[in-house]
């Protein structure tokens, strides 16, 4: 039986150590995960006036807008605009105490106001979010506007972004 040279063994190690090094640099998923992270769903824009903004994708942009969708749950009217690859979400208050009131209190002409990002099993993503320390916004997923499970992670453990997490 031959037996490798010194040479030959600590290249292979020195090898295995930089694969193991880069894939953690790069950010690869751990195998023994139970939750996967997906693709992009959407990216929500409050907006002050949704049937000017839904007129300036559909008219003016020529995109495909959905109908006018109330989500008394969440405290908002949500558009979708369709995109090739993913989709946007205009968001406008509904009822007194709707997150995006306080939001475009603040930001008068509208904006940015989350990223939604798919996830293939949202109890598992929540049970291990909570154990690195990043704060729910809520225990429990809500039903979100696609009629799945979603749940918010607070934007101050997430780059001040505020993340929605939708199970596919």
């Amino acid at each position: 039986m031959a037996v490798p040279n010194s040479d030959v063994l600590i290249n292979g190690i020195i090898q295995a150590k930089r694969s193991l090094s880069l894939s953690q640099t790069l950010g690869q998923k751990i195998p023994d995960s139970l939750w996967n992270l997906g693709r992009l769903n959407h990216v929500a824009i409050a907006v002050p006036d949704l049937e000017k903004a839904k007129s300036v994708y559909e008219n003016v942009l020529g995109a495909k807008v959905s109908e006018t969708v109330p989500l008394p749950e969440h405290g908002v009217y949500t558009v979708f605009v369709e995109l090739g690859n993913t989709k946007l979400e205009l968001l406008h208050p509904l009822g007194q105490n709707s997150p995006i009131s306080g939001f475009l209190q603040k930001n008068k002409a509208g904006g940015m106001h989350h990223i939604c990002i798919e996830v293939d099993n949202i109890k598992a993503a929540m049970s291990d979010l909570k154990k690195k320390n990043i704060r729910l916004l809520s225990e429990e997923p809500k039903i979100g506007a696609h009629g799945k499970p979603v749940v918010f992670l607070h934007p101050k453990d997430c780059n001040g972004v505020l993340l929605e997490l939708e199970e596919a």
